[in-house]
């Protein structure tokens, strides 16, 4: 068993930390029943610590209809059946402690199951009730209510209303079976500052906020008008005194907070990241550029500039269970990442899109700030094309079929090579379908292997963890050929990393500490090729 890692004692440990997202369902499955549980991720703890992480975020892990992947909660204070017990997960959190590793959990505020008990009370109350004051539910138009009450998109394409047997219609930014809260209402906020305080004080270093923009509407529901300000439900004014209270009680604990915000209005977005608000926020700009010198570095710019006014550090992230894996997203034409253009069939070039992730590894992992892994990005797995007929996702549904949906992301992990289903879900098989070759990424053919994805990050973080120049601090960019990253960080550290097609020289340095692939003939830097080191 590897050795714990330092439990950093400081409070301030998330501002350069490594955080890696686990998807319950798909990491891995101590009982062989097909489908990822605690006891899975307890005995997988060791390989965390080896990895060199500080801290996992588990996306919800609670009793859930898992339509939506469990971002429809049905109760928050206990662990869904197919997952383990709440006793397990206390178990997990005090266990990563006891190895150094900080346990973040995802809460979904913005909406809830439409088999919670609140629901279920709104619908069996009807028309006018206090129980559906907790909700959007309102009368519909037209002659006979027949029509929705406005017309707002949804967030998984689709309608946004669902009218119930009585007539009324109920929002869901998401799918029916997502009904909005009201947050308006002093009792929806009461329930998640209770649901904070039960996670807090079992533990939990953290809380990641699902769709954190989206809590507030429009008293009045609005018809939206696309580049009319203020939109009637994203980034209302109003969350901002949601997440000022959130603050306080984490303060209580010691807790942190990390907000799913798009926003592509740089002053807004740095808004929830003022001292008394959310500590960190996804840095979904740099997440979805495309492969390309000049736009990362912009990102880059761009993200250190809206966090530099509030003092926050960057929180940098290149794939998570939404978005199309890293090696497969940089082994096609398009290379940056949009919902709207997702299509089955596209083109990849795996190798191409292997090196480029290779290379974004080292590039992401030398910023200022804090960096989220996705569970399988540190083995290069790329995203798997899901049979029509196994797919999950509602967004494939919603789509009308035009839409890959999110799965492709999601296929359980790969942990050995010569076991079946690579030792994921016994006799019964995953709940999603591995591919043929799934083998070649296993976890323990890759421990084995000096050059292999695997090995790239754990060097990487085991650099990254006691060398000097990396996490949060300064960043300064230098001279570099068209096609070129190249920048310094305190302590000697220099990054850089060729987009170009032609090899370039290395700056002068006394000690090459990694790069993400072999340099050519005359000790040069190749193209989509990253390297470390020190001045």
């Amino acid at each position: 068993m590897a050795a714990p890692l330092p439990l950093r004692s400081d409070d301030d440990w998330w501002r350069d930390a490594v955080i890696y997202q686990i998807y319950p369902r798909s990491f891995a499955d101590g009982n062989g029943d097909g489908t990822g549980d605690l006891s899975g991720v307890r005995a997988k703890l060791p390989y965390l610590v080896e990895l060199g992480v500080d801290a996992v975020w588990f996306t919800p892990w609670y009793v859930s209809p898992l339509v939506d992947g469990g971002y429809d909660v049905a109760d928050y204070r206990t662990i869904d059946p197919a997952f383990g017990t709440l006793g397990e997960a206390e178990k997990l959190i005090a266990e990563a402690r006891e190895l150094g590793l900080r346990t973040i959990v995802d809460i979904v505020p913005n909406h809830v199951s439409d088999q919670h008990h609140w629901f279920q009370a709104a619908l069996a109350a009807g028309p006018g009730s206090p129980e559906r004051e907790l909700f959007h539910f309102r009368p519909g138009r037209g002659v006979d209510g027949e029509l929705p009450p406005n017309d707002w998109p949804s967030e998984f394409s689709g309608n946004t209303w669902t009218r119930v047997a009585d007539g009324e219609w109920y929002l869901h930014l998401f799918t029916p079976e997502q009904p909005d809260l009201n947050w308006a209402h002093p009792a929806v906020r009461r329930e998640h500052e209770e649901i904070l305080r039960f996670w807090f004080e079992r533990g939990v270093a953290g809380v990641r906020i699902d769709s954190a923009a989206l809590l507030a509407k429009d008293p009045g529901l609005p018809d939206f008008v696309k580049g009319v300000d203020p939109h009637p439900y994203v980034d209302q004014d109003e969350l901002h005194d949601i997440y000022r209270s959130w603050r306080t009680i984490a303060r209580e604990y010691a807790g942190v907070f990390v907000g799913e915000v798009w926003l592509p209005d740089a002053e807004r977005f740095a808004r929830y990241l003022r001292p008394d608000e959310l500590h960190t926020a996804f840095n979904f700009n740099f997440l979805t550029c495309p492969w390309d010198s000049t736009c990362l570095q912009r990102a880059i710019d761009d993200t250190l500039a809206e966090h530099e006014p509030v003092g926050a550090p960057a929180t940098w992230v290149l794939c998570n269970h939404d978005v199309t894996r890293t090696v497969t997203r940089y082994g096609r034409e398009d290379t940056g990442f949009d919902f709207a253009t997702k299509a089955f069939g596209t083109p990849t070039d795996l190798g191409l899109g292997t090196r480029r992730a290779r290379a974004a590894a080292l590039l992401t992992l030398a910023l200022p700030g804090s960096v989220y892994l996705y569970q399988g990005e540190e083995l290069g797995l790329p995203e798997v094309d899901i049979p029509r007929d196994r797919v999950q996702d509602p967004m494939h549904f919603r789509s009308g079929g035009t839409d890959p949906g999110r799965d492709g992301c999601r296929v359980p992990l790969p942990w050995a090579a010569d076991e079946p289903h690579c030792g994921f879900g016994g006799d019964a098989g995953p709940w999603l379908p591995q591919p043929l070759d799934w083998a070649d990424y296993a976890a323990d053919r890759q421990a084995r292997e000096p050059g292999s994805m695997l090995a790239l990050y754990r060097e990487a973080l085991s650099l990254r963890r006691s060398g000097a120049g990396f996490g949060d601090g300064p960043l300064t960019w230098k001279p570099a050929p068209e096609g070129v990253l190249h920048f310094s960080r305190p302590g000697g550290l220099i990054c850089l990393v060729n987009l170009s097609a032609t090899p370039v020289a290395l700056p002068g340095h006394r000690a090459r500490l990694l790069s993400s692939g072999p340099l050519d003939g005359e000790g040069r830097l190749p193209q989509d090729t990253a390297v470390w080191l020190r001045a």
